[in-house]
Parts: structure tokens; C-alpha cells; sequence
């Protein structure tokens, strides 16, 4: 059986196990071992514990389970209802305001947790009554939400980036800048969008009613800033030479912990144990898809699918722009059935040795990959968005929702485009401020 067809079988065996229901951990490796069995016999399970360790065995991973407790901590507080707050009294004379200032607090809430569903359901449960209350379309703010809720992925810190960074070998450091810039863009686009749809509307006007003096405004600052602080102070230890990923996202942890016990007096042994055991159980789940891939990328090699999969590409003399709409394509559809960290873990061992051949930048890549991932989490069947909006507003039925987020997913498209047509927008600030990359 020649790689090429043997990839095939492999990527239509891994497509059932998954959608049987069986945890993705499990079912990827499943899959691995099923096939070094079939083809290499017991002999071949002899590296399998050498290759799991070694891969798990990597420092960078201690900033998985730090960054999840640090949006655990925060995503438990009501950090992200005054975040909402603040911005709708900073924003309320502007045109179709409550719906920007929803998005901007979804972009700041996901900077903190880095989890899609997390500031859907946070920033939701107050952003979705109030819209709907002062005349909003059930539409447009179901749609607003699920989209911003999608950014936490791509502004760092970021889980996603740090996934792709082990999986592609690109500096981790590199790629959290790279999204700076896309995800500020991203944000403006939704803005633009939910201003311009407002207005067409009539609903711009639905916030006039609403006036808050300077006092109202000032007074809730005390509880955001803090936060803000970390975020600037985070990033600022990793790019200012001070402190490694992992130190900074353990520094980032135990701040928000901090935080949440003095502003929001979460300081009861149960509260702190429901944020740990949060954390612990998705960075277990994260790590336990991190090993089984590795294994599945093991498997792949030791048969040889990838290297001949990235060799046929190589020979067809395919135009550049033609073989990266084809991997969006790709992306976007498993995307639309599988959670990002399985795709990326998956996709990245076969698409960046093809991406890298045809003269794209991999840090570049991470950030147009992410933003694919982006559009799984608002895009049927699986859509996690969308449940979670559901979830919140069950009277709003999902075709509203999905009819309300369609427009955003719009803008991701464009920002795709921009970052094809300007390529520095992902580029620069990494070159700027850790010199230029390979």
C-alpha cells in the first residue's frame, strides 16, 4: 500500500473513531497504536513510551496549565460583568455602543481566560438581556457575543498559539506577538460591523436614553484595571526579557488568584478549590491530546504519510495562493467538527513542512490557522459559540443565532485576506521587537 493511500485510510479510520463519541485523547490514540501494530508489528510499540515522554517532556508545557487556572480565577469573578460595565458607561454616547462595548469586553475578558466558551457565558449573561432590553435584535447581539467570544484564542496570551508553537517548533514568544496586531484588527472589523448594522437598523439609538456622569464612570475602574495591569504586566515579562512563558504564565496565575480573593473575596476554601479543579481538569485533557497527537504525528512520520504527502504536494507545481486557499478550506472544515487544540495538534505536523515549501512564514501561518479555528467555534454542527449562547438565551433558536454570528464570520474572512495582501500585520511587531525570524 503506497503512504499516500495509506494517509487516506489512516485520515478516514481517524474521522470515524472520532465522531463515534470517544474522548479525542483516546481516540487519537487509538488510532496511532492501531496502526503501528497493523504495519510494524509489537516491535513497533517499543518507542511509543520514549516518544509520549519526550514530547510531554517540555518545559514550555508548564504554561498550559498556568494559563488556565490564571482564566479559571477570572472567569469564577465577576470580573467579566464590570469589564462590560465599564465599557458600556465609557462608550454609551457612541452610535450602536452597547454592542461595541460588549465586543471590546470580550476582547479584554478573552485576553485574561484565553477560552472561547468562558467569555461567552461571562460577558453573555449580562450583554445578551441588556442589548435585548434596550432594542437590540436578538440576532445581532447573540451574534456579537459568539464572535467575540471566538477572539480569546487569538489575542494572547493564547492556549491555541502555544499548542501550534510546540507542534511547529516556532517560538512561542514570536507567535503571542503575532496575534497583537490581527486580533486589535479583528476587533475593529466586529466594531465596524456592529455599528454599520445598528445604524441601518435604527437601533443606533437604542442606548441614547442612558447618560452616566464622570463619577459613574470613574468609580468602576478600581475593579478593572488590576486586571488590565496583568495582562500589560504578563506580556511585558515575556518580551521585556524578564521571565520565560512558563514564569510569566505562573506569575499571570497567581496574580489573577490574588485579585479574585481581594476584590472579589473568593477567599472561601471551596471557591479556591472549585478554580483549581477547573484548571486541573482542562490542562489534564489538554496535555492528555498533546501526548496521543504526539503519537499520532509519530505514527504518520514512521509510515512515511507525511513526507510523501508534502512530496506529491511539492511535484504538482501547484500556484502558492491556490495550495493556501485549499488548506483553509481544510482547516475550516474540520474546524467545523473538531475542538481547535485536536486540529491543530492533528493538522500542523503535515501542513507546515507544505506551507514552509511553498515560501510562507510558519509564525504567519499560526496566526491565519488560528483565525480558521476561530470560524469553527461559530460554524455548525459542533459550534461551541453557539450551545453556549443557546445556553444562555434558550429562547432565541439556534438559526437566530448562527443568521446573527454569519456577518462576523464574514470579517474573519477579510482579516484572512488582509493578512495575505499584508502579511506584515502578523510579521512586524515579532520582527520589531525579537528581530527578524527565520
Amino acid at each position: 500500500m503506497s503512504p499516500l493511500v495509506l494517509g487516506s485510510l489512516i485520515g478516514l479510520i481517524t474521522i470515524v473513531v472520532l465522531f463515534s463519541g470517544i474522548p479525542i485523547a483516546f481516540g487519537l490514540g487509538l488510532v496511532a497504536l492501531g496502526f503501528i501494530l497493523a504495519f510494524e508489528g509489537i516491535q513497533g510499540l517499543h518507542s511509543l513510551t520514549e516518544t509520549l515522554f519526550a514530547g510531554l517532556n517540555d518545559f514550555t508545557l508548564v504554561s498550559i496549565p498556568m494559563f488556565v487556572i490564571m482564566g479559571a480565577a477570572v472567569a469564577s469573578s465577576r470580573a467579566g460583568g464590570d469589564l462590560y460595565e465599564a465599557l458600556a458607561r465609557w462608550l454609551s454616547r457612541v452610535p450602536g455602543s452597547l454592542v461595541i462595548s460588549n465586543l471590546g469586553a470580550c476582547a479584554l475578558f478573552a485576553a485574561l481566560t484565553g477560552s472561547s466558551p468562558a467569555t461567552c457565558a461571562a460577558i453573555g449573561k449580562m450583554g445578551i438581556p441588556e442589548m435585548r432590553r434596550r432594542g437590540y435584535s436578538a440576532d445581532l447581539a447573540t451574534g456579537a457575543i459568539a464572535a467575540g467570544g471566538t477572539l480569546g484564542i487569538l489575542i494572547p496570551p493564547s492556549i491555541t498559539m502555544i499548542l501550534y508553537g510546540i507542534a511547529s517548533e516556532t517560538s512561542i514568544g514570536r507567535l503571542f506577538l503575532a496575534g497583537v496586531v490581527p486580533g486589535l484588527t479583528l476587533t475593529l472589523l466586529f466594531m465596524c460591523w456592529a455599528w454599520l448594522l445598528s445604524w441601518h437598523r435604527g437601533e443606533a439609538s437604542a442606548d441614547s436614553a442612558r447618560r452616566y456622569s464622570w463619577a459613574e464612570k470613574i468609580e468602576i475602574a478600581p475593579r478593572i484595571l488590576p486586571f488590565i495591569a496583568v495582562i500589560v504586566g504578563v506580556v511585558y515579562a515575556l518580551y521585556g526579557g524578564i521571565a520565560t512563558p512558563s514564569e510569566a504564565a505562573a506569575v499571570g496565575a497567581v496574580l489573577c488568584l490574588l485579585l479574585v480573593i481581594v476584590i472579589y473575596r473568593e477567599w472561601r476554601p471551596s471557591q479556591l478549590w472549585k478554580i483549581l479543579r477547573e484548571g486541573m481538569r482542562e490542562s489534564v485533557m489538554i496535555l492528555l491530546i498533546i501526548g496521543t497527537s504526539i503519537l499520532f504525528g509519530y505514527m504518520l512520520s514512521s509510515l512515511y504519510v507525511t513526507q510523501s504527502v508534502a512530496e506529491w504536494i511539492a511535484v504538482q507545481d501547484v500556484n502558492r495562493w491556490l495550495l493556501l486557499f485549499a488548506i483553509n478550506i481544510l482547516l475550516l472544515v474540520a474546524g467545523c467538527f473538531l475542538p481547535p487544540a485536536a486540529v491543530i495538534l492533528m493538522t500542523t505536523p503535515i501542513l507546515l513542512p507544505i506551507v514552509t515549501a511553498a515560501g510562507f512564514d510558519p509564525v504567519w501561518f499560526g496566526v491565519v490557522l488560528t483565525i480558521n479555528m476561530e470560524l469553527g467555534l461559530i460554524t455548525p454542527p459542533v459550534g461551541l459559540n453557539l450551545y453556549v449562547i443557546n445556553g444562555i438565551a434558550p429562547d432565541i433558536r439556534l438559526p437566530t443565532i448562527l443568521r446573527g454570528a454569519l456577518p462576523f464570520m464574514g470579517c474573519m474572512v477579510i482579516q484572512i485576506l488582509l493578512l495575505c495582501v499584508f502579511p506584515e500585520l502578523a510579521t512586524w511587531l515579532p520582527d520589531l521587537l525579537m528581530g527578524p525570524g527565520r
